[in-house]
């Protein structure tokens, strides 16, 4: 994949392509729709159809689908966590496309359960379209945005463990979902709603998960 890197770039610019549009997630769940097709699905069939520029629809899909049923399925948990983790450093640093390391982009996800994960996250998809729009850009921009970066890449790196965690995946991955559509729509509100929720994420964890 591209590896030319950008100087100076803003993380909220790096979402890049159709990541500006506001109210373009129903379209990222299309272009995602349209790769199910044979049997499986592989990463680089999603991050080809997003767009090697589209950081925060990259973000939200995987982690979306780490909220659906799909997320049963063994070691996606720990593949999104590793996903996001690299999509926010790569943002971080200012790089104009998106890399992402062999062994993930073959991993594979059955078309069948994609389906359904994708059926599943139009609702609420739809559900933030009604609400979500251009607003507090200040929070989009250096230094507001390095914070919740900074404690997402810190969730993802955790994702493997929540393996063994039941719901503690599906949890920090709604939080991690928030944060991406607030750089999709250009809502900067989601991004501060994403920042709070990530402070009390252990506790939600805590008091939603097996311990609770």
């Amino acid at each position: 994949m591209m590896t030319d890197r950008s100087t100076g770039t803003d993380p909220a610019a790096a979402a890049g392509g159709t990541d500006q549009k506001t109210g373009a997630l129903s379209e990222v769940l299309d272009q995602i729709e349209h790769t199910l097709g044979g049997d499986s699905v592989s990463v680089d069939d999603i991050v080809q159809a997003l767009g090697q520029h589209s950081f925060a629809s990259v973000m939200l899909v995987f982690s979306l689908i780490c909220t659906s049923p799909a997320s049963a399925i063994p070691g996606l948990t720990a593949s999104v966590g590793l996903i996001v983790a690299i999509v926010v450093v790569q943002m971080m640093v200012g790089r104009k496309s998106l890399w992402l390391p062999g062994f993930i982009l073959r991993r594979e996800i059955p078309s069948d359960r994609l389906g359904t994960a994708i059926g599943w996250m139009r609702r609420p998809v739809r559900f933030v379209e009604r609400f979500a729009r251009p607003r507090f850009h200040i929070l989009l921009h250096r230094p507001w945005l390095w914070l919740p970066m900074v404690l997402i890449l810190g969730v993802a790196l955790l994702m493997p463990v929540m393996e063994v965690v039941p719901t503690s995946g599906s949890i920090a991955s709604a939080v991690i979902a928030i944060f991406a559509t607030g750089l999709l729509t250009r809502d900067g509100r989601l991004v501060l709603a994403a920042l709070v929720l990530l402070s009390a994420l252990p506790l939600a964890i805590w008091r939603f998960g097996p311990l609770g």
